[in-house]
């Protein structure tokens, strides 16, 4: 493994292709516009040159790894890559409409892996003839920070491709956890209800927003409160990926809160957009 071509170069995208140049790998940064993959090359400078004012990283160690990212803008720089992970948005159509190109473009030997968050990997894998060579790398954000990676095996991923990228993974610094093709997986299986339950606590009036994060924070010792981590996740987002439960289960105690797609529907999607449950300037 030598050369890692990363689709999307979005937040996620971005922390993956930063994370993979600095283990040394040759990495493909592609998105659909220039302007999306200088963004997210932009974001990269910027990690790395934070680096270089704490004295973690030289100079010159911050341009070799720059200069390990060629920029992309055509799925058909799969051709000469060893492994694809893909960063695209969070939408099974729109997954399945890359990796089934993919699967036409890239070598018959190159390992197609989706860094989605709830999605099922066996759905995405048979829109291929090499379901066996897909897999799922769930990072967690902000990448490079985050040592977690859920790594998913859908039906039909053979083990050496499964041991492959659980190599790529420490490679990278990173901690791999083997989880089963299940619907949010792990991570958001337990998150998610989290957040939207908190939710729910703000829409039957039980306490404001600020009291309820502040119960979270001190009194379960979390970092920040589940609805200010709900604004930075973005709450298209979490919506979707509590609708992905709710249709994977067809369990009730998944059902997305009112206000949530109430929020949603207003464009109230979190920092992203300025205003979520709190307001951002």
């Amino acid at each position: 493994m030598q050369k890692i071509m990363v689709i999307g170069a979005g937040q996620m995208g971005s922390g993956i292709a930063q994370v993979c140049a600095q283990a040394g790998y040759s990495i493909v940064l592609n998105d659909l516009k220039t302007e999306f993959v200088e963004r997210g090359l932009a974001v990269i400078n910027k990690n790395l040159s934070r680096q270089v004012d704490k004295n973690k990283l030289t100079a010159e160690q911050r341009d070799e790894i720059l200069a390990r990212i060629t920029p992309s803008t055509t799925l058909q720089d799969a051709e000469g890559v060893d492994l694809v992970i893909e960063a695209a948005v969070e939408n099974m159509e729109i997954k399945t409409k890359i990796f089934a190109q993919l699967d036409e473009i890239a070598p018959k030997q190159t390992i197609l892996a989706s860094n989605t968050s709830s999605l099922p990997i066996t759905e995405i894998a048979a829109a291929t003839n090499r379901p066996e060579k897909v897999i799922g790398m769930h990072f967690m954000n902000p990448v490079p920070v985050m040592k977690l990676v859920e790594i998913i095996r859908g039906l039909a991923t053979a083990d050496e491709v499964y041991q492959t990228i659980e190599d790529i993974t420490k490679k990278i610094g990173k901690v791999p956890v083997e989880v089963e093709d299940f619907p949010g997986f792990v991570a958001n299986r337990i998150l998610m209800p989290m957040i939207n339950e908190a939710i729910y606590t703000l829409y039957e009036g039980v306490a404001t927003k600020e009291s309820i994060d502040e119960v979270m924070k001190l009194g379960m010792n979390h970092p920040m409160g589940p609805l200010t981590l709900a604004d930075f996740i973005g709450l298209d987002t979490c919506l979707y990926i509590m609708e992905t439960l709710y249709e994977g289960f067809g369990d009730p105690k998944y059902r997305p809160c009112p206000l949530l797609r109430k929020y949603v529907k207003a464009g109230w999607l979190g920092k992203k957009s300025g205003r979520g449950f709190y307001v951002y300037e």
